[in-house]
């Protein structure tokens, strides 16, 4: 628990991936993303030898150089990550970490008209990249998805819509159960819309893009829930259309194409894509600020109910809020990797 990094025994190498599904994209960002691969100690030791693969993605404001952030008495990630690999008793696996930030703040990895096809990028070109690359076993038995928050989110509807290229996920505190995560925010941030930026969202981004100090809590707010608008209302000619008016009132229609990427929903809309998967890990704390632990119960709970038989469920959830929660993403790993073994 130094504070400094420390020698590692996995192997992790950085790539940049050339993506034509975000070349050219609406928001201008970055078509060349950065790409890490952490291989067990065994992986260069054992040629002929391959591996199941866990994709590893970032909550909203995450890009891929925060997992090394190091905290007083707390390690970052990739050295949790390191710790696992190197014990005899957890199964070898390769860990990869995507990069899917947006200038908003992310992508939802999702496809969207308004921030680009993230969704077919992680899916279809993180894959590739990977299986091309390294020994893995390129099959949806050996292939997991995780993440926290917005990653959390990214991790249950992958797994949701593309269940021929993962069986198993870990959503931590993933966003789920609008009407409780996100639905509350609304007045506030409409307020912040109104007496800050005079109810104008061009002139809020513009502002915003000029910053460089930080922004106030308010724009914080007001800027990723924007963000989350140009994933689930991204209009097709890259426009965003915002699930409530000026005033704050609900736009049900708007508010409706929200709830359609609800995992909540999504589960119970597709049974089929549910009984195909072989592990799904899903937690939250007790005390999260975005009521994420009621979120979790709910997917939980829609899941079993499309009929995923029990053994294949893993919930917890514990005494905390939505912040420092990286010690419990190797819980997940160590059971995900036990399972694709």
């Amino acid at each position: 628990m130094l504070p400094w990094s420390a020698e590692l025994t996995c192997r992790i190498d950085e790539h940049v991936l050339v993506s034509e599904h975000l070349r050219g994209n609406p928001l201008g960002d970055p078509h060349e993303r950065p790409l890490w691969v952490q291989l067990p100690p065994s992986y260069d030791d054992e040629p002929d030898r391959r591996y199941p693969t866990v994709l590893v993605i970032q909550g909203y404001t995450g890009h891929l150089s925060m997992w090394w952030n190091r905290k007083p008495w707390r390690q970052p990630y990739p050295e949790l990550v390191d710790a696992l690999l190197a014990d005899p008793e957890v199964p070898d696996g390769i860990v990869v970490y995507a990069d899917a930030w947006t200038r908003l703040g992310g992508s939802q990895f999702l496809d969207s008209p308004a921030t680009g096809r993230y969704h077919s990028y992680v899916c279809e070109e993180v894959v590739g990249f990977v299986d091309e690359r390294y020994r893995t076993m390129p099959s949806r038995q050996h292939r997991a998805i995780t993440g926290k928050s917005s990653g959390g989110y990214g991790a249950m509807v992958t797994a949701l819509l593309r269940p021929d290229l993962f069986a198993h996920l870990a959503t931590h505190a993933g966003d789920a159960l609008f009407e409780a995560c996100y639905l509350p925010s609304f007045p506030a941030v409409a307020r912040a819309l109104r007496d800050r930026h005079d109810g104008d969202v061009d002139r809020f981004l513009a502002e915003v893009a000029g910053i460089s100090a930080g922004m106030a809590p308010p724009d914080v707010e007001l800027l990723e829930c924007y963000g989350y608008a140009a994933c689930y209302s991204g209009e097709q000619d890259g426009s965003v259309t915002l699930p409530f008016d000026r005033h704050g009132r609900l736009r049900e229609q708007v508010w409706a194409r929200w709830l359609a990427h609800d995992p909540v929903r999504m589960a119970e809309a597709d049974p089929d894509a549910v009984r195909s998967l072989q592990s799904v890990w899903v937690d939250a704390g007790t005390r999260d600020e975005y009521f994420l632990d009621l979120g979790a119960q709910a997917f939980a709970t829609a899941v079993l109910a499309a009929g995923l038989p029990q053994d294949r469920l893993r919930l917890e959830l514990f005494d905390a809020t939505h912040a420092d929660l990286e010690y419990r993403y190797p819980l997940a790993l160590r059971w995900l990797l036990s399972r694709m073994t």
